[in-house]
């Protein structure tokens, strides 16, 4: 039996994705815990909801910063104090620096099926396209805006009558369970990224 696989949480507003992997690492056979939440803004509810969990937070808030570099490397510094095998991006509205990158394998989610519909706007984005299915895609985080190497997606129909909201509450739905499963899975199994390829298991560390 392995050491769980240590998570830092990024969170930039409510935490339900947080308050999911919180959920499903209360589970020892789950294979992970979150060692920290981390957010660029204070009196947040990912922040409280950490702190109702007992579990370390810091703030990192780009405007305390005379430049953007240094707010890149004061978050690097802080998040390595927590040792992550992992880092997750749950709704962090901040890009990250390459040498972030670099230093800690980041997942993020985003909800519409990768590469389509990148951006700030994946679901009103693809209700005007018209398609007919949409989803969630998990990824690695790499430099680009929601173009990393593809981790798990999960689809989801555009019903006739949808709205962005209606859709976006279901996209939201599917996305959390994807993101508990894949995690679970990488915690306990592995992870290897080659190039655009992703492999959870089979010897993967």
């Amino acid at each position: 039996m392995h050491q769980p696989t240590r998570l830092v949480v990024l969170v930039s507003g409510s935490g339900t994705n947080l308050q999911a992997l919180l959920d499903a690492c209360a589970d020892p056979a789950y294979g992970a815990r979150v060692v920290a939440v981390g957010a660029d803004r204070e009196d947040i509810e990912g922040l409280a909801r950490a702190e109702r969990a007992g579990i370390p937070t810091f703030v990192r808030k780009v405007s305390d910063f005379e430049t953007r570099e240094g707010w890149d490397a004061s978050l690097t510094t802080v998040v390595e104090r927590f040792e992550p095998d992992l880092v997750v991006s749950a709704g962090f509205m901040k890009l990250l620096a390459p040498e972030f990158l670099d230093r800690f394998l980041t997942l993020n989610t985003h909800p519409a099926l990768c590469p389509a519909f990148p951006g700030m706007h994946g679901p009103r984005d693809a209700l005007e396209h018209g398609v007919k299915v949409t989803g969630a895609t998990l990824f690695v985080v790499d430099a680009g805006v929601d173009t990393g190497p593809i981790v798990a997606q999960v689809p989801v129909e555009v019903a006739d009558d949808d709205d962005v909201a209606s859709l976006h509450e279901r996209i939201k739905t599917a996305e959390r369970a994807m993101l508990v499963d894949a995690v679970g899975r990488i915690a306990r199994d592995g992870i290897t990224v080659d190039g655009r390829r992703v492999r959870i298991g089979a010897g993967a560390r």
